[in-house]
């Protein structure tokens, strides 16, 4: 190991499982302090284990490095503050922040429930908000620190039967673009990835889902196919790189992380235009017959319409 972490203190959620615990294990392993946040919850948000985060804590003292446990939930302003709180009071301070946790609450849009939007969105984007916030306010002060944030090719790209998840991770992206613009000039950098990683989120979703797409000629996740197999210990080194004072000029950048791959995606950009000669706005029956010659011509349908086949949607 290279310790390029050396004598940082990290916070990392959903540090018990998954992305998380190999996150946290890695920054250990190079050096770093860390706060293993995980209240040790199933999938889909319910129940509460927490051993989870402590076994990890177990592993990297047993290991020689310095970590402690916090059994907090991210989704209130008060939990995000004490969270802090525990990096600073037990290792005197904190220079990053890496939030890999996160629930599922899979459906589709007709029948999603607003309790499975709400939790989701409470999760993911609120729980993003509560810990950035206060500790942008520590950062802000010592004008330094880094913020990883997680989003996702289905709030990127889209996926059928995740409206919740993927407005979540979509938010994500956008929020962390802000906080970089917001923190940069203070020293501080924000960056965001999206992960392709076997974990038990992945494994929640129905095979009979997949299947169900495929039959209906909607399309899934991208790359969905390379997930089995994916280790979620593959995205834990570029964690630490964006950690790391390597990466002090890396700000406000989304990237794609899997296996042996990293890649840096496109900011949003205009691709192709059409204009109105006679300027103002267009007239709709000048408008219609352009922009399907021009403007969205050979554009692919992610979900084409298929033939009524009486058989009710995904649940």
């Amino acid at each position: 190991m290279t310790d390029i972490l050396k004598d940082k203190v990290a916070i990392v959620t959903g540090g018990g499982r998954g992305i998380g615990r190999c996150v946290a294990m890695l920054m250990a392993s190079e050096g770093a302090s860390v706060v293993v946040v995980d209240p040790g919850v199933n999938v889909d948000g319910t129940g509460s284990d927490q051993s989870v985060a402590d076994h990890v804590v177990r592993e990297i003292t047993q290991a020689g490095g310095r970590a402690v446990a916090s059994h907090e939930s991210v989704v209130t302003m008060e939990a995000g503050e004490r969270i802090i709180g525990t990096a600073v009071d037990t290792f005197g301070h904190l220079d990053i922040v890496a939030t890999c946790h996160g629930i599922l609450r899979d459906r589709m849009i007709f029948n999603m429930t607003e309790q499975e939007w709400d939790e989701v969105i409470l999760v993911h984007l609120k729980g993003n908000f509560t810990l950035v916030k206060h500790a942008c306010i520590l950062f802000r002060q010592q004008r330094s620190g880094r913020i990883i944030t997680f989003t996702s090719e289905s709030g990127l790209i889209g996926n059928s039967g995740q409206a919740n998840y993927g407005a979540a991770k979509s938010g994500i992206a956008g929020f962390t673009k802000v906080v970089a613009r917001d923190m940069g000039r203070y020293g501080v950098t924000a960056n965001s990835i999206a992960p392709r990683a076997f974990t038990r989120m992945v494994a929640d979703v129905p095979e009979e889902a997949g299947k169900l797409r495929a039959q209906r000629g909607i399309a899934g996740m991208p790359g969905g196919e390379q997930l089995v197999g994916a280790d979620p210990e593959d995205i834990a080194p570029f964690v630490v790189y964006l950690a790391s004072e390597y990466a002090a000029s890396v700000n406000g950048q989304t990237f794609l992380v899997y296996g042996g791959e990293v890649a840096i995606m496109s900011q949003p950009r205009p691709v192709r235009s059409i204009f109105n000669d006679d300027g103002g706005t267009w007239p709709v029956e000048k408008l219609a017959p352009l922009a399907r010659e021009y403007l969205t011509k050979d554009l692919s349908n992610p979900a084409p319409p298929q033939p009524p086949d009486g058989k009710g949607g995904r649940g």
